[in-house]
């Protein structure tokens, strides 16, 4: 077979952290007082609906130049309901396309969830199901974070697992706080070995923000217990990153996939590369935060712009005879 003969598609998986994407309405069983009109944030609909754009418009542009739509699969992190999620994809830059979406309540003490949305003309659901991890404060007290989402479904031909996380953040500090990621990791893990027990040889994607680099330990448990690849190890640099706190770069946002995503076969789906979606439209243009992500809030002061965060992705093609 000569590459005449073959016709390869491809397809971009991507990972986005909206930064507190609320809606304008109280919800008691939120912690949303900051995200309300009348807040010192002042949390409009102007302001809604200018992020949902900005948003819809950053997920349609990522791998658009390989692959000329929008993401077949996009994991999403600090989303506040599933009502935000309809409003996004919604949105101008993403109306015309069939984006479903998988998204359950947590009980996060920020209110703030994991979801998917997937394009139904190449993604069909299977089965999803979140997994909580458990976790206890300095009382002995069940401290209650993001939930895992799992969602199974056949991409094209192929069954895809996918497992989306927001891992517990380091605001108390990246040691104190780091025995809970240790325990997320562990519970991805789990379900990993589930998925095995269940399925031969399955095509598994484990994506999010794990507020740790792929040089921690959390995440490199995942790379060895879990037999995955990550290639976002080669991306994160000194001038390069998808979050940027105290002006030193983090990739905590990352994709990492199990290595049958190597495998050549016809009509399979393959790694081609990964990357940090930082194009320049996504960036502080001046002052002392020049090049880092241009945010929604800086604090309880409105900037205007994206997210905190930079997406990052991956590129996977099919070779057709």
């Amino acid at each position: 077979m000569n590459s005449q003969e073959s016709k390869t598609t491809d397809h971009t998986i991507a990972f986005y952290n909206l930064e507190n994407l609320f809606d304008i309405h109280n919800d008691a069983k939120k912690h949303d007082g900051d995200f309300l009109p009348g807040s010192q944030k002042r949390w409009t609909k102007k302001r809604y609906e200018l992020k949902l754009h900005k948003l819809g418009q950053v997920i349609s542009k990522i791998g658009f130049n390989n692959t000329h739509r929008p993401p077949a699969i996009v994991g999403l992190a600090e989303i506040e309901n599933k009502k935000v999620i309809k409003d996004l994809i919604q949105s101008s830059d993403l109306e015309d396309y069939d984006y479903g979406i998988v998204h359950y309540n947590s009980q996060d003490e920020r209110g703030i969830d994991v979801a998917l949305i997937y394009d139904q003309t190449i993604f069909t659901l299977e089965n999803s199901k979140t997994y909580s991890v458990y976790l206890e404060d300095d009382i002995g007290e069940q401290d209650y974070t993001r939930d895992i989402l799992l969602v199974s479904g056949m991409f094209q031909s192929e069954r895809l697992h996918l497992i989306i996380n927001h891992w517990p953040s380091r605001r108390e500090g990246e040691l104190i706080s780091y025995p809970k990621r240790i325990k997320a990791a562990e519970k991805v893990l789990e379900i990993i070995n589930t998925i095995k027990t269940d399925h031969s040889n399955p095509k598994i994607l484990v994506m999010g923000d794990f507020n740790d680099n792929p040089s921690n330990e959390s995440v490199k448990l995942l790379s060895k217990n879990g037999e995955l690849y990550n290639p976002m190890e080669t991306l994160v640099s000194y001038s390069r990153g998808s979050v940027s706190h105290n002006f030193k770069w983090n990739l905590f946002d990352q994709i990492l996939f199990s290595t049958n995503f190597f495998e050549t076969e016809i009509n399979k789906l393959k790694f081609d590369e990964a990357n940090i979606f930082d194009e320049n439209f996504l960036k502080q243009h001046k002052g002392k935060f020049k090049g880092q992500p241009f945010r929604t809030y800086a604090g309880k002061k409105y900037k205007g712009g994206y997210s905190d965060h930079f997406p990052v992705y991956l590129q996977l093609n099919t070779t057709k005879l």
